[in-house]
């Protein structure tokens, strides 16, 4: 949806997000979703499809807005108690991210650490790795933060940079955090190496080989699902 020009244009708000979500809460629904989180948070009971799909003219309503309406939305959208309403904020971030520039990451990692779970990490992650796709990229300020789950989107947010990829920071980091227990860290280095080895299967099976003693079995077994023995 263009911006109307020579008239005033009413930006989307929360409420908008919200009156677009409200009539479609399925109680029925919300505990199995629930469970599946872990009990980590209340639900509204809506299905993915359904809820991008009723959210579709308001986050189009976005394109071109500065970045800062855009924090403040998803901001408030990430108050609210139900998950769907963090996911609206991460669909909308995510549909928008070219708003966004290196000067916005501080804002955007801050999102990491307030309600994280692997749903809302990893949707983070997507949307830093693009906005610093054509940036500067740094996280080692990330990979050194005293939450897992900051780490874990310092070795995430390249993924599907292929070509792009800074080789040397993802295995820097890989074995940075190779000697971890968590199960997110580890599963986060397979989940990485796996992928770049789409692009280039040889170089990380060289690294896989020669680094067996500072990697997890688990980061191990999920890098190397795809490289050919």
């Amino acid at each position: 949806m263009k911006r109307p020009k020579g008239r005033f244009f009413i930006m989307p708000t929360t409420k908008d997000f919200i009156s677009a979500l409200a009539p479609l809460a399925d109680p029925s629904r919300a505990p199995a979703m629930r469970a599946y989180m872990r009990d980590q948070f209340p639900f509204l009971g809506i299905a993915t499809p359904a809820r991008r799909e009723a959210l579709k003219p308001a986050i189009r309503a976005f394109k071109g807005a500065p970045s800062a309406e855009l924090l403040s939305v998803a901001t408030e959208l990430w108050q609210l108690p139900e998950r769907e309403y963090q996911y609206a904020a991460l669909d909308l971030m995510a549909a928008q991210w070219k708003q966004f520039g290196s000067a916005d990451l501080p804002a955007l990692l801050d999102f990491v650490l307030r309600k994280p779970w692997w749903d809302s990490v990893d949707g983070m992650a997507g949307i830093i790795g693009d906005v610093l796709r054509f940036e500067h990229h740094e996280m080692d300020c990330a990979i050194k933060h005293d939450s897992f789950w900051m780490r874990r989107i310092a070795l995430l947010h390249q993924l599907g940079w292929r070509g792009r990829t800074d080789e040397m920071r993802l295995f820097r980091y890989s074995l940075a955090l190779g000697h971890e227990n968590e199960f997110f860290i580890q599963k986060a280095i397979g989940w990485a190496l796996r992928d770049y080895a789409r692009h280039a299967p040889h170089n990380v099976a060289q690294f896989i080989n020669e680094n067996k003693m500072g990697l997890s079995k688990l980061s191990i077994r999920e890098a190397a699902k795809h490289i050919m023995p």
